[in-house]
């Protein structure tokens, strides 16, 4: 299959400009932009999503620019839904700087930002050189605007487009950019861009969105949706990550593998009949997080994140560090303990109703601290016996776990 024909078959396009730029995508030789706002100290997995075009499209012979928006994450963009919380400008700086240099690490292209030639231009000249060629009901007819305008749109957020419209003829002059790359929902900044150049330079320049990577409830992944997984692993650590993708639904793991790795065709179709002989063993989604894990973070992290998943299903918590176990119990309850008999322990932490419940779970071997199993009612609970002097892990049942810390 062709190159464009492959992008299809990943789900990766989902609007172009022009028929014409399939074959300049299948021919090679295009610079192009894809950009982010400085919203965050870090990118997440929705960014990833997109951000990973930029390496399909230079194997296939384009040159890719990275541009991290510190002036367009000065004055947000329509959502669709409400206006977007500005951030104080020491943030949006800050945010940028650590944008810049995870963008370079993971992906390795040059990165620009658009701060640089919008700054120093004064008002009058963004009116008189940009503002008079963009005709306010086409701004209108844009989705995002036209959603927002039901709830209320700022002067600020309405110019968006327009700023990220000379971003695109900046680039297309000053560095020969002709596509800009990006989400399904940045069709219209796009788009207007392109009409910028058109009437400002005569010039034709070519657009190509993505859709949206979603789980099966349509949801983004992404920071407002309240999903985030950070590609910063002090922020999501490989661990959480490999949970994550290690839970992903069997009817979205093999979109994903199309569209978050670089597994060939053949590969992809492979796993899938695999998969979906024996779906149980997970082979689908184990692959999915090797291929992302060890992208982002390298294979000895990868399987790091598989030891630590292994061990703490096994209850082995006495070979992993606390942080380790911080990052695999992240959402498990904690519990304050106090010294004394583990049956008052387990009532005042609220893990069994009585003392009654409580010798009956000791007594059925079903409680066990830090993996071991404890069957003793009396048994004395310390402070010592914390992991890293912090945690006792205390298991009741086959399922419910808790974090006990000591007073």
């Amino acid at each position: 299959m062709t190159f464009y024909e492959e992008l299809e078959w990943r789900g990766l396009v989902n609007q172009i400009s022009s028929p014409d730029l399939i074959d300049k995508l299948n021919k090679g030789g295009l610079t192009f932009y894809i950009g982010t706002d400085p919203t965050a100290d870090s990118l997440h997995l929705g960014h990833y999503s997109s951000f990973l075009i930029t390496r399909r499209l230079q194997a296939a012979g384009h040159h890719p620019i990275l541009l991290v928006g510190l002036a367009t994450g000065l004055i947000g963009d329509p959502r669709g839904t409400v206006e977007r919380e500005l951030k104080q400008k020491e943030e949006v700086f800050h945010n940028y700087e650590c944008l810049k240099a995870q963008v370079e690490r993971i992906f390795g292209f040059e990165v620009v930002n658009n701060y640089d030639w919008i700054n120093g231009m004064n008002v009058i000249d963004f009116f008189r050189d940009y503002g008079k060629y963009i005709n306010v009901g086409y701004m209108l007819s844009k989705d995002l605007v036209r959603r927002q305008m039901e709830t209320g749109i700022s002067y600020a957020e309405f110019s968006y487009m327009l700023i990220q419209a000379i971003d695109f003829k900046h680039l297309h002059e000053t560095r020969g950019v002709d596509l800009q790359v990006a989400g399904s929902d940045q069709w219209g900044n796009i788009t207007t861009g392109i009409e910028l150049i058109r009437k400002t330079t005569g010039d034709e320049v070519y657009a190509m969105t993505m859709p949206l990577v979603t789980d099966s409830q349509g949801n983004k992944f992404g920071k407002s949706e309240g999903n985030a997984l950070w590609l910063d692993k002090e922020r999501t650590s490989p661990y959480e990550l490999y949970q994550f993708l290690l839970n992903t639904e069997d009817s979205c793991v093999i979109s994903y593998l199309k569209r978050l790795t670089f597994l060939t065709p053949d590969e992809i179709m492979a796993v899938e009949a695999e998969h979906n002989q024996a779906p149980e063993r997970r082979l689908a989604q184990k692959t999915l997080a090797r291929e992302i894990i060890t992208d982002l973070h390298g294979a000895a992290e990868f399987e790091r994140a598989v030891e630590i998943s292994e061990k703490l299903f096994a209850g082995d918590f006495a070979a992993l560090s606390l942080r380790d176990i911080k990052a695999g119990m992240k959402n498990v309850p904690s519990v304050r303990l106090s010294p004394g008999p583990l049956v008052e322990a387990l009532v005042s932490g609220g893990i069994c109703s009585s003392k009654r419940e409580a010798r009956e779970f000791i007594s059925n071997g079903a409680i066990s601290l830090n993996g071991e199993v404890v069957r003793d009612a009396a048994y004395p609970l310390s402070p010592e016996m914390a992991i890293e002097g912090q945690v006792v892990i205390i298991r009741r049942g086959k399922k419910k776990f808790y974090m006990g810390e000591f007073a």
